[in-house]
């Protein structure tokens, strides 16, 4: 059997038992293979198509689905942090990135959001310029200086 986990560079630690369940199926129970075969389909989708040979369709892979919300959002405002405002009643003030990029010198914009408005899912709440205001006013967040918003 041809190894095709050499070629991922890293993995996630608490998935990683799954590599062995389906490396190794007669070691493990029904259930356990199973529950490997998920934890593959989520982690490393493009090893699990490799192996199998199907290609997973959206909803079977939750590594999938993300990259593929990356994609369509690379280029929009991605909720990075959130706290209920103090400073505007009714509202939710966030800090937003391009793409929810979470790297070092990326630039942030902090923006208000209805607190009704403002449910997460399951890659982020991606905001509506049209609809969320960018907001420069006073802080709810420790370090956040007056004027540093975009």
């Amino acid at each position: 059997m041809e190894n095709r986990w050499v070629d991922q560079s890293s993995y996630k630690e608490d998935a990683a038992w799954a590599i062995v369940a389906i490396t190794f199926p007669h070691l493990f129970t029904a259930f356990e293979r199973r529950c490997a075969e998920r934890t593959v389909k989520d982690s490393w989708p493009d090893a699990w198509e490799a192996i199998s040979g199907t290609i997973l369709l959206p909803g079977e892979s939750h590594e999938k689905d993300r990259r593929a919300f990356d994609t369509v959002h690379a280029h929009d405002w991605i909720v990075v942090s959130a706290i209920t405002s103090k400073q505007v009643a009714g509202f939710v003030e966030i800090v937003a990135t391009l793409g929810g990029k979470r790297v070092a010198g990326t630039e942030e914009r902090r923006f208000l959001v209805p607190s009704d408005e403002y449910h997460i899912g399951r890659f982020g709440f991606v905001i509506d310029p049209a609809r969320h205001q960018v907001y420069g006013g006073s802080s709810d967040f420790i370090g956040w200086q007056p004027g540093r918003a975009a």
